[in-house]
């Protein structure tokens, strides 16, 4: 049984990257960073980032974008790093939750209870 992205022969993922193992130091992308297209795809660009441009049309998570391309994560994030430089997607977190207040979940849980 093959494993999408474990299988491919390493010279077309060097080939994908241009030879680029990294996305920097700084780099805001994680596995659940929304990604955002901001443009539409230019002609001459790479295949994988007509894809992706595709893909992103509405916010989409690196991992899912990742899954869709049947690549690694390492090798999306070096893809999307690529887009982001030229600003053709924009990169966000999700929103964390608006109730973080201790004391407002202790009446939610105890309004429960009383149900």
């Amino acid at each position: 049984m093959s494993r999408p992205g474990r299988d491919d022969a390493p010279d077309r993922l060097y080939t994908i990257t241009r030879g680029r193992i990294g996305t920097g130091a700084g780099s805001p992308l994680d596995l659940v960073t929304l990604i955002v297209a901001e443009s539409a795809a230019a002609t001459g660009m790479q295949s994988e980032h007509v894809a992706i441009l595709r893909l992103t049309e509405f916010p989409t998570a690196v991992v899912e974008i990742a899954a869709e391309l049947r690549l690694p994560v390492s090798i999306t994030k070096v893809l999307l790093s690529d887009l982001l430089a030229t600003g053709h997607v924009s990169a966000r977190h999700p929103r964390r939750p608006a109730i973080t207040d201790p004391d407002i979940l202790e009446q939610v849980l105890v309004g429960l209870r009383n149900l």
